[in-house]
């Protein structure tokens, strides 16, 4: 999109942009999302940025009263291979927090340098910017709908110090964190008073567009292993539950179904949200935990793009219109997910009694996380899955969310006995790309770069298995 394209949409409130771009105002040194419901600035007092970083980077806070930093992260991070794209998907993960800009380099196999050039340069901002940017939207969520102390919500967003999480919420948004919990909206003041830190935290996981919740949450309850997932309720209000292995602790997370999708006045979808409640062991997880969710339920997706690209092919467009908005679901754990798609569920299960590592406190059917990979590979190393629990345990294949998707392809396939379906199942799944076509089908150029959307429409019709 061009500038002139971009004002259009702002003129236009056009909530399908939102998190696309952003545009800063000079006269008022405010940026917001593209359908802020203020006013419309003039064209020549509006600056446009890539991210919430670059507009931070350049002095604007953010509205107060659309909340720009609220929005889902472009989904052009999801599609690209590149290392833009890979370095955000990262950063989204919480690697800058915990391992610097040298440790996000060295995944990405480039120097340090070469990745603050790139990312500056495309997006207008480094690493550490737009990673402070992500921890400046955490801090004032926990801010504004938990009773969580200060001190402790300043290290769970991922700071360093007290100082600096102060000293970032006044640049950001000109106010102070108790100020900025004495302002929050009157739904999250009420929903603060029953969120104590001992009930969890408790989130809103954003969206753009229409969502097919009940797809997902289908998909999810028939591949729940037991011990380590469960979906509880009635169709349209299903909880989905499960418990995670984190850098510095364990989580148990609880999503909710949404039965609708809310809507404009125009009757259009702008967008929505999944509820969510997470425990954490340790708050300084939380980046991650609400990484891996969202990668899990396909929350930064755009299904505006999908759906007009498969919209216009003959075989899908009445798929597409029956169920809009339909998600291509990731994993909460790569690792995890890679062992399952090999073994099976009834297999998994059964790794789960043998090796999993019960959890201090079982929260009803939750009791055990899966095993690690090294784990397995040392209990069980023959066969396919202990080459492949041995290549994950030992890096020769690295499914984290910056992952080369073609090199992880070429490595599985070097497995003995690695098929081609399984492979394609785990670069869907544990690396979130859009773009896969199962070999032996059929499977036209045209659909791309949705392949992985289509056949989900094709699965959810009863077309495939």
């Amino acid at each position: 999109m061009d500038e002139d394209t971009r004002y259009e949409a702002v003129r236009s409130r056009d909530a399908r942009f939102d998190g696309e771009f952003f545009f800063a105002v000079e006269t008022t040194g405010i940026y917001c999302r593209p359908s802020c419901p203020a006013v419309t600035p003039k064209r020549r007092n509006v600056r446009f940025y890539a991210t919430a970083a670059a507009a931070q980077g350049s002095g604007f806070r953010a509205c107060r009263r659309c909340r720009p930093d609220a929005v889902p992260g472009s989904a052009d991070w999801n599609v690209r291979a590149d290392v833009v794209g890979r370095a955000m998907r990262l950063i989204g993960d919480g690697v800058v927090d915990r391992e610097g800009v040298a440790g996000l380099a060295d995944r990405l196999g480039y120097s340090a340098r070469q990745v603050q050039r790139q990312l500056t340069a495309e997006l207008g901002a480094g690493p550490v910017a737009l990673a402070r940017a992500q921890r400046a939207h955490t801090a004032r969520v926990l801010v504004q709908t938990t009773e969580l102390p200060i001190t402790e919500i300043a290290f769970a967003s991922g700071f360093a110090s007290v100082r600096q999480f102060n000293d970032t919420i006044r640049e950001i948004y000109a106010t102070t964190p108790s100020e900025l919990r004495a302002a929050a909206p009157k739904g999250g003041r009420s929903g603060r008073r029953a969120a104590a830190p001992t009930a969890g935290i408790p989130l809103r996981l954003a969206h753009r567009g229409p969502y097919q919740g009940a797809a997902v949450f289908d998909l999810l309850a028939a591949e729940a292993v037991a011990g380590v997932e469960e979906v509880g309720g009635v169709r349209g209000r299903r909880t989905y539950r499960r418990t995670l292995r984190l850098p510095h602790g364990t989580g148990i997370v609880a999503v909710d179904e949404r039965a609708g999708t809310v809507r404009s006045a125009s009757g259009s979808h702008p967008g929505g949200w999944l509820d969510a409640r997470l425990h954490l062991t340790d708050p300084r997880d939380l980046t991650t935990a609400v990484g891996r969710l969202r990668r899990l339920f396909d929350l930064d997706a755009d299904p505006y793009a999908v759906d007009e690209r498969l919209g216009a092919d003959e075989r899908l467009a009445p798929l597409v219109a029956a169920r809009p908005g339909l998600r291509s679901p990731g994993a909460a754990d790569p690792e995890e997910l890679a062992v399952r798609a090999l073994v099976g569920r009834d297999s998994a299960e059964r790794l789960v009694r043998r090796y999993g590592k019960a959890l201090d406190a079982p929260c009803g059917s939750l009791t055990h996380l899966f095993p690690e990979p090294a784990v397995l590979a040392e209990a069980e190393p023959r066969g396919t899955p202990g080459a492949l629990t041995a290549a994950l345990a030992d890096g020769a294949v690295r499914l984290d969310p910056g992952a080369d998707r073609d090199g992880v392809e070429a490595a599985l396939l070097a497995l003995p006995g690695m098929d081609a379906g399984t492979v394609a199942v785990i670069r869907t799944r544990a690396l979130g790309d859009p773009d896969v076509a199962p070999p032996g089908l059929d499977v036209p150029d045209s659909w791309r770069p949705w392949r992985s959307y289509a056949l989900q429409h094709l699965c959810a019709a009863g077309e495939l298995d």
